[in-house]
């Protein structure tokens, strides 16, 4: 059974290893995240999004990262979701789907009127989850990105 609940400051260690094998996933260094950052970012006085773990036993199985973002549509509030991982140990066992139901539980609670998020073209997994799940392609949108 897995279980869904919002990370806490002592789920840092967990979340700085899925941050190094989301790293490594899309090819990257697979260091875990600095902890110093992770605490900063999540738990300080200004948090830049909150971040649901998924369990099964005490092992943490893979995690969402949200934020919200407005307006959406009129003066309407989303739910953008900026990271869906599933460790690969536990992937086709349905964390994804869990964590995604509870992200759109979590937009309703929160009077959001949609749950927005990207994946990128040559992720043939998220595409699949997400076309399994009944979520179509949107068009008409380009993704942007600046370093500062």
């Amino acid at each position: 059974m897995v279980e869904i609940s919002p990370a806490t400051d002592a789920d840092t260690a967990a979340i700085s290893a899925i941050l190094g094998e989301i790293e490594e996933h899309y090819g990257g260094d697979p260091a875990p995240g600095d902890p110093a950052q992770i605490r900063a970012a999540l738990f300080g006085p200004r948090p830049h999004a909150t971040v649901l773990l998924a369990r099964a036993g005490g092992d943490v199985l893979g995690m969402a990262s949200y934020t919200y973002l407005w307006p959406a549509a009129g003066a309407d509030s989303s739910l953008y979701l900026k990271e869906l991982f599933v460790r690969a140990t536990a992937r086709r066992r349905g964390v994804a789907r869990a964590l995604m139901d509870a992200l759109k539980g979590i937009a309703a609670e929160t009077g959001c009127s949609r749950v927005e998020w990207t994946a990128d073209a040559d992720n043939p997994g998220a595409l699949a989850l997400y076309e399994a799940l009944g979520v179509a392609q949107l068009a008409g949108k380009v993704f942007y990105r600046v370093s500062v």
